[in-house]
């Protein structure tokens, strides 16, 4: 990790002299580089009115070459090969097309223990060909939306999106988590968080504006290689970020400095890593190229090796008898202490969908081919896993209700020891005869049994729920409409965390005082995820509602991040202002409703030959016996 680290020590920085911006050391490597290969000259173009506005004007350059060194580069043609020994290899970048990129040499040692291993071969790209044909296809898709006069509320959401941009070296690059011009203490709200951008991303690319996504997406690539220490401890390589912050830094003779600074965890309240950023990654790489078609940006070989150190990471072989993530508490959107650690559904639904991304995404070749094997066992063993034992519903509940404990044996139907006692009483008076949902979370004698929302809504998106379980958790969030949805769309948990409960599993945190921030509090963001969900069921009817009542209250309200309240009535205790995610997740949520057909692009239809994968036919050992053969009927509906 030391050898690929430190040959980025000079990236993430630019000079702004003069009205330019260059990367340090950079300029006179670049350009011997562009004239020995003849690059041709090319722009980007403009990005359109919205980001014009922000004062980005010009032809940008968005070259994306990669050139892979051995001894000698025996030709200039659109491939090139390289010699690699038995222990390592080396690697020139040159990537153009963002201001700040310097020239990278980086040596990687060659790991037999990493899944899948690198690439042996790589392609010289010009993406201008694939940047063009991308904004013609968003052009396109943009002609649907312009016949419609936007509302006040509409307009008004894009103008704040649009102040939310966050510019570095005169590019667009994510947008900032709040933007309020009467908060005098940020905090980090002023930081560009990847969890936080993603319905700013999809809203730019139903818009039409792809090159922030584009940029965000390289600029949070090569942050993942930077060093990451807490108290002398480097975590796993691949790590992406929880956020970044651009800060200018003044050096001599009137230069200013323009620095990305990340924050993996080091900063972050409980000192914990983010482990949802790199599946949220995945994810919008995959989305921005289904919209924009602009599938070269995945292609690169960076890109391709972003994706492998963020599926390395989560692979990872470990003490873990399950397929499912182990992680602690706060990894996700619920960033505090909340009782999620272990195995919470929200991490697995995001995983499941990172999972199938990289799968479609990665290029299959003689460096790949073992992780995309362990990509595939894994999808498989996951979504038996949690189709089978996070489901209830009337039935899964009174079969646990009579569940015997203390059962040795493989063939025992109590696999986890779960006392029936453990069954709260709100959920046998709730769950209607017609729904079900996945529970929040199960470890050994231990079942969360509370609702929590982003987890269910992404099982449906990604299809990691079976057809008739995802129908039935929309079946339960409409029964239970006063509940999850009430004055505000949608609770991110349910039932709130109240008296002893509350002081026991989250240490009396006053910010999680009962219906309020992540204990039941209402969270507007949600929207645009229940919106996906609902499309991809043809319930489009219920995200029409949801809206609507959003709509009513959210520019009134000044675009709150959170409400509180039982059914979401005030605006949170401690809610930021003009919450971006929030603005974005609204116009989101209005555009998919517009133009329904573009939310196939995000997401997953049921993968029937997946489900016919077991890893146990590979099983070398004798205990073959497995226990999909009983769950077979409730696996294939």
């Amino acid at each position: 990790m030391g050898a690929l680290a430190s040959s980025r020590v000079g990236f993430g920085r630019c000079l702004l002299h003069a009205n330019r911006c260059r990367a340090v050391d950079f300029g006179r490597a670049i350009d011997g580089v562009r004239s020995t290969l003849r690059f041709p000259g090319s722009g980007f173009g403009r990005s359109g009115n919205l980001l014009e506005s922000r004062g980005f004007r010009g032809n940008v350059s968005h070259r994306g070459v990669v050139v892979v060194a051995a001894n000698a580069v025996r030709s200039l043609s659109t491939s090139v090969e390289t010699r690699v020994n038995d222990k390592n290899f080396e690697r020139i970048y040159v990537q153009g097309g963002m201001n700040v990129k310097p020239l990278v040499v980086e040596r990687i040692d060659k790991d037999e223990n990493i899944v899948g291993g690198e690439d042996s071969g790589v392609k010289v790209v010009d993406d201008n060909i694939n940047l063009e044909k991308s904004k013609a296809g968003l052009n396109e898709s943009n002609d649907v939306s312009a016949n419609r006069e936007e509302s006040r509320v509409e307009k008004e959401a894009w103008r704040l999106l649009q102040d939310a941009v966050v510019m570095y070296c005169g590019s667009p690059v994510g947008t900032m988590a709040a933007n309020d011009p009467a908060d005098k203490q940020p905090l980090n709200y002023d930081q560009v968080f990847i969890r936080d951008f993603v319905p700013s991303a999809l809203a730019f690319l139903l818009k039409g504006e792809g090159e922030i996504v584009r940029n965000f997406l390289l600029h949070t690539l090569q942050l993942q290689s930077w060093e990451k220490t807490v108290d002398c401890y480097s975590p796993g390589q691949g790590l992406m970020p929880a956020s970044f912050k651009v800060r200018s830094v003044p050096l001599d003779e009137n230069k200013v400095e323009e620095v990305l600074d990340p924050d993996f965890g080091e900063s972050a309240i409980g000192r914990v890593a983010p482990v949802d950023s790199g599946l949220w990654w995945i994810i919008l790489l995959r989305a921005y190229g289904k919209i924009t078609g602009d599938y070269a940006l995945q292609e690169r070989v960076d890109v391709q090796t972003g994706i492998k150190l963020i599926m390395n990471l989560c692979l990872t072989d470990g003490f873990d008898m399950f397929p499912s993530l182990l992680v602690t508490d706060g990894s996700c959107m619920i960033d505090r202490r909340m009782g999620i650690h272990g195995h919470p559904l929200e991490i697995q639904a995001l995983f499941y969908n990172a999972l199938r991304c990289s799968r479609e995404m990665l290029s299959v070749n003689d460096g790949s081919k073992n992780l995309v094997r362990a990509i595939n066992n894994r999808l498989s063993a996951l979504s038996f896993h949690i189709r089978e034992y996070y489901w209830v519903d009337m039935r899964k509940i009174n079969e646990i209700y009579r569940y015997k404990t203390e059962e040795y044996s493989t063939d025992a139907t109590n696999k986890f020891n779960i006392y029936p006692d453990q069954i709260p009483l709100w959920l046998m008076d709730w769950i209607p005869e017609n729904g079900g949902y996945l529970i929040g979370n199960l470890q050994p004698a231990h079942m969360d049994f509370r609702f929590f929302t982003l987890g269910n809504l992404w099982s449906i998106v990604s299809s990691l729920g079976t057809p008739k379980q995802n129908e039935a958790i929309l079946n339960l969030i409409e029964s239970k409409w006063d509940d999850l949805i009430g004055h505000m769309p949608l609770k991110i948990c349910y039932p709130a965390l109240e008296h002893e409960d509350w002081r026991i599993i989250t240490g009396s945190d006053p910010k999680n005082t009962p219906w309020s921030y992540h204990n039941g509090g209402s969270w507007p963001t949600l929207l645009w995820q229940f919106t996906l969900a609902c499309i991809k069921m043809g319930r489009r009817e219920l995200a029409e509602r949801a809206v609507a009542l959003a709509e009513k209250r959210l520019s009134e309200d000044r675009w709150p991040e959170y409400y509180d309240t039982r059914t979401g009535r005030f605006i949170g205790k401690q809610s930021r202002l003009f919450q971006t995610w929030t603005v974005a997740g609204f116009l989101t949520s209005k555009m998919l409703l517009e133009n329904p057909e573009t939310a196939s692009n995000l997401f997953w239809e049921e993968d029937y030959e997946l489900l016919e994968i077991c890893v146990c036919a590979l099983s070398k050992s004798g205990r073959r016996k497995c226990s999909r053969g009983a769950a077979r009927s409730q696996i294939l509906v």
